[in-house]
């Protein structure tokens, strides 16, 4: 079969991040409603449900314990991402949170430096002085807003989860040599619902029954983008495919202006714009390899 075009690829993963973006909305409204660890942990459950039933049917085999070593260590740092994002996301601009995470790419890139002993090069050490202006841009209109610490704290949660996923995106590649979309889609959602499970007796509380339609939709939601990512990633250049991340700003933007009347500031909107163009500069200058190749 012939393969199709880079535009139908590079349409696909933003179609992905457009749905990612809508279920970053729902988990807020969770968030804002149940707490960001009974709308994660009840999410995780029914996304569980969702990946084993394709999982079973894919008659996907088990894995070997080095994968699923693999596994293990990827999906607690997604439990961590995860918590620390959603928590944040309940007390920032949906706008300002997806512009804080966008540092991830670059972040991995310094962090492969360090496990994997990789050279930086001078670009991506001007990207990442370009990236910081950006997040001291963002810092210093939430400090002109006076919108109160805990704001403040939210964002420095996102900002950590941001640095979990640029450790994410190192095991990523990990993965990809070993394991299918279907596979990692399982096993990091089982995952991160044993480690949130974990603490149920403590923090749990079942939800009403009016928020389980929002719960499994959210569930469906991030399984979808899922799929839809891996479907264009599979058949396109990660380097071409890329910039589609950036797209999840203005689906932020969008969403939480119309779902949760939030304003997009100056100051947001300019530190986008220069973490934006550290990122592309920084990830640029970088030599092709593996890594980038593999892991976005």
């Amino acid at each position: 079969m012939k393969p199709p075009s880079p535009a139908i690829a590079f349409a696909v993963a933003t179609l992905g991040i457009a749905v990612f973006s809508s279920m970053d909305a729902v988990m807020k409204g969770l968030a804002l409603a149940i707490g960001a660890y009974n709308a994660i942990l009840w999410r995780s459950l029914a996304g569980t449900l969702i990946t084993g039933a394709i999982f079973l049917a894919a008659r996907t085999p088990w894995p070997t314990r080095a994968v699923l070593r693999v596994h293990l260590l990827r999906g607690g740092i997604s439990a961590a991402m995860t918590i620390l994002f959603f928590w944040g996301l309940a007390r920032v601009p949906m706008a300002q949170a997806v512009a804080l995470t966008f540092v991830a790419p670059l972040a991995a890139l310094l962090l492969a430096a360090v496990l994997l002993h990789e050279r930086i090069g001078r670009g991506t050490l001007i990207g990442s002085g370009v990236a910081l202006a950006g997040i001291a841009i963002i810092f210093a209109g939430q400090a002109r807003a006076a919108i109160g610490p805990e704001a403040l704290l939210g964002s420095f949660a996102v900002l950590g989860s941001a640095l979990c996923y640029a450790w994410n995106i190192i095991l990523m590649r990990q993965q990809a040599l070993v394991a299918k979309p279907v596979e990692i889609a399982f096993f990091q959602t089982t995952i991160v619902a044993a480690i949130f499970l974990a603490a149920a007796p403590v923090f749990g509380t079942p939800p009403a029954v009016r928020y389980w339609p929002a719960l499994v939709g959210a569930a469906a939601l991030a399984t979808t983008s899922l799929m839809l990512l891996s479907w264009a990633y599979a058949r396109g250049r990660a380097s071409d495919l890329a910039p589609s991340e950036y797209t999840g700003f203005v689906w932020a933007s969008l969403l939480g202006w119309l779902v949760f009347s939030e304003r997009l500031s100056p100051y947001t909107l300019g530190g986008a714009a220069l973490i934006i163009v550290g990122c592309v500069a920084g990830l640029r200058a970088r030599p092709r390899t593996p890594l980038l190749e593999t892991s976005l």
